[in-house]
């Protein structure tokens, strides 16, 4: 165990949901094996509960697009955070809103240490020209990283997951739990490239559904969603849409309850990970090399499209460059192969 200087750290993750959850497990670890150190964590609103339970950490809210908004929203939250007595500063983000304040911390003499994205090597990765196709540092060593420099050196092997929540009534009433196994389903994405084609998720919902062994719940936001997902639902006597029903610390209580999560390289993966919650994600024009692959997931539980017809996989890291022809690749993830996936992870438990 190191020896810091350093009593109250500041660390900042601002978005976007993933990357936060991703913070998680790391900053428990943290604090676990730091007992008196003060963590305060700068992330958006939002995101808070995530942070619930983990101790000596608090969340400070920042409102980037209301009162911290701009070079002189950041200096007052700069203002803001100085009265906290913050002496280090983990910069978990990296980028140009996260400089600005990084420079304003700086001028007061206060260490920043700003996590290495290692936007070179990524590059190297997701190029269409001489790929250096190889596995690259997670995100969970990165982040541990700038935890090192800082005099806080951690472990991530001695790294545990959240326990299961508490269900809300609320959560309870629309679940009605019973003998059935809880499989979460999320099958959207940001990203065309990230998202598996609607009628072959169906026939993998379906055959969930036939074997009445699963209460599948729904997982995702936005009208559009819902409606898709409603159609599931409404066919389906084992399935349950959740869109627009809890809110954000409702939901994860849920997925911390889960016994599988089904998801794209998403939010809603690091999420049910982070709770141990044995989590398959599918992978598009995106891959795990890339070093974002959720907390302590199996190799086995990620997915994965075929490079052999498809070699320019990942075309990017986020899954926001889909180079023609390439709009099908998901479709050589062939729905028998999760559903054998799912199968053999929940008869292991």
């Amino acid at each position: 165990m190191g020896k810091s200087k350093y009593k109250h750290l500041l660390v900042i993750r601002l978005s976007a949901m993933g990357d936060v959850a991703m913070t998680v497990p790391v900053l428990n670890l943290l604090a676990v094996e730091y007992p008196d150190l003060q963590i305060t964590v700068l992330t958006r609103a939002f995101f808070s509960p995530m942070f619930i339970g983990l101790s000596n950490v608090q969340v400070y809210e920042a409102d980037v697009d209301g009162k911290h908004k701009g070079i002189r929203g950041l200096w007052r939250l700069f203002k803001e955070l100085k009265t906290l007595g913050i002496d280090a500063v983990a910069d978990l983000h990296n980028v140009l809103r996260s400089s600005v304040l990084k420079g304003f911390f700086m001028l007061s003499n206060i260490p920043v240490i700003q996590i290495d994205k290692g936007r070179k090597a990524k590059r190297a990765l997701t190029t269409h020209k001489n790929k250096v196709f190889k596995p690259l540092k997670t995100t969970f060593q990165r982040y541990a990283d700038v935890f090192y420099e800082l005099g806080f050196p951690i472990n991530l092997k001695s790294a545990k997951g959240l326990s299961k929540r508490i269900l809300s009534e609320k959560v309870l009433e629309l679940l009605r739990p019973d003998n059935l196994r809880w499989v979460g389903i999320a099958p959207f994405a940001a990203y065309p490239g990230k998202t598996y084609p609607f009628g072959l998720m169906q026939e993998v919902i379906l055959s969930l559904n036939e074997t009445n062994k699963y209460k599948i719940i729904f997982f995702g936001g936005g009208e559009l969603e819902k409606k898709q997902l409603q159609q599931w639902s409404d066919s389906c006597q084992n399935c349950i849409n959740t869109i627009d029903d809890f809110s954000f610390e409702e939901e994860l209580a849920l997925i911390s309850n889960l016994d599988l999560m089904v998801s794209m390289d998403s939010g809603n993966g690091h999420l049910a990970a982070i709770f141990n919650v044995p989590t398959i994600t599918l992978w598009g024009v995106t891959h795990p090399y890339a070093g974002f692959s959720p907390f302590r997931q199996a190799p086995e539980n990620s997915l994965l499209s075929d490079r052999t017809k498809y070699p320019l996989i990942p075309t990017s890291i986020y899954g926001n460059t889909m180079p023609e022809g390439y709009e099908n690749v998901m479709s050589t993830i062939v729905p028998e192969t999760i559903i054998r996936r799912i199968s053999a992870l929940l008869e292991a438990r």
